[in-house]
């Protein structure tokens, strides 16, 4: 059973046994980590972010039916190392990768009403073929900015499934003999999780946007041209010299006034 550790404080046990959690679990959950009035925050921005993106052609990635995604820009409050470059998240990821990783994503997954299940899927495929289990190469990193309940669309995950041949997996599943768990979330709180096991987003029926961001992390070898990262100079060179090499990003000197999305979803 993942472990829920209820804390603003975590000590190498509680990141140890988190650790162990995602390796056999598939994901790990940090319970308050964030102080909510931070989240607030956020949601607040994002919210003008999402309308204003809305109202621009190519401002959104369509994912399916009523369900969109967009890469958030690097300003306040969302460029902001207490979040992507978390001691606590830093310290289960830092138990989970054999080598030197990066941060290559930082959006937002967000259902409205009228969004249906996805397809069970996968983000990554194996490294080599399924008869070889990968290890965790790829992280996701999901932050909600509202509290995530069974009415407004919870991410749902088959336990255990990063390490079955996929169409094993399958079967287990659709068998009911692993069962396709919804992770109810509330605001504060911080789900890392293998995008290699087996999930899928749930419908929104409420009348309220879901946001949930993801920041992505990689290791420093896997090529990833379905995201991408920009910073803009000043800031970045503000950040010390650890962080921004944890940072795979395009550097520019000004942010532009009016992204079009470049997102392209992938499944496996």
């Amino acid at each position: 059973m993942t472990t829920a550790v209820t804390a603003s404080k975590f000590s190498d046990t509680d990141l140890d046994r988190l650790a162990d959690d995602l390796n056999r679990d598939g994901l790990c959950i940090l319970r308050g980590l964030f102080d909510p009035s931070k989240i607030e925050q956020w949601s607040e921005a994002f919210d003008k972010l999402f309308q204003e993106r809305q109202a621009r052609p190519g401002g959104l990635a369509p994912r399916e039916q009523a369900r969109y995604y967009l890469t958030l820009p690097w300003v306040p409050p969302f460029a902001d190392e207490e979040f992507f470059a978390n001691p606590a998240i830093l310290g289960v990821l830092n138990r989970i990768f054999a080598q030197e990783y990066v941060m290559v994503q930082m959006g937002a997954d967000v259902p409205l009403k009228g969004s249906d299940y996805q397809e069970i899927h996968r983000d990554y495929r194996p490294l080599f073929t399924d008869q070889v289990v990968t290890p965790l190469y790829a992280l996701a990193v999901n932050l909600p900015l509202v509290d995530v309940t069974e009415d407004n669309g919870p991410f749902q995950m088959a336990r255990g499934t990063h390490v079955l041949p996929r169409d094993e997996a399958l079967a287990r599943v659709n068998s009911g003999e692993i069962p396709m768990e919804s992770f109810h979330l509330k605001r504060g709180d911080v789900m890392i999780r293998t995008p290699l096991a087996l999930h899928r987003g749930t419908p929104n029926r409420t009348d309220i946007p879901r946001p949930m961001i993801v920041l992505g992390y990689v290791m420093h070898w896997l090529h990833t041209p379905n995201v991408d990262v920009t910073l803009p100079r000043a800031y970045y060179e503000s950040l010390p010299e650890p962080t921004q090499k944890m940072l795979r990003c395009e550097v520019v000197e000004e942010l532009p006034a009016e992204r079009t999305e470049t997102y392209l979803e992938f499944k496996h």
